[in-house]
């Protein structure tokens, strides 16, 4: 789960159903030099990726519709390790649903998100 991403500027999508969440994470993200989108559910964000594969994705894990295990687990099916999955939860973190989705995530947050932990995930230095 130490994994960092190798790279300047990445592709991140942020998927929240909470629209102010996500908009806010990616905004943040831009701010730090990355090109980050938010989208609001699972199926919005499956749909991006086809379009143009991200190097990360950072996923809220309570969502309506398709949760954040389901979505974990659709994004692995298709694309393996290839993508840097970052779970984030307000959630408790011993709740069953939580830890299935933590197994299949390579980090993960409880909310709100630290910033400098994320920066150094996302970064080498």
């Amino acid at each position: 789960m130490e994994d960092k991403v190798d790279a300047q500027s990445l592709q991140i999508y942020v998927v929240d159903d909470d629209r102010d969440s996500a908009n806010s994470l990616a905004e943040l993200l831009i701010r730090l030099g990355h090109k980050a989108t938010g989208c609001y559910d699972g199926s919005t964000l499956l749909e991006l990726t086809r379009q143009g594969k991200p190097d990360c994705v950072l996923l809220d894990i309570a969502m309506k519709g398709m949760d954040g295990f389901e979505l974990t687990r659709r994004l692995r099916t298709e694309y393996g390790d290839d993508i840097v999955l970052i779970a984030v939860t307000g959630a408790p973190p011993d709740s069953p649903s939580v830890q299935s989705t933590f197994e299949l995530v390579d980090h993960y947050f409880v909310k709100p998100v630290d910033i400098e932990k994320l920066t150094n995930i996302l970064t080498l230095g």
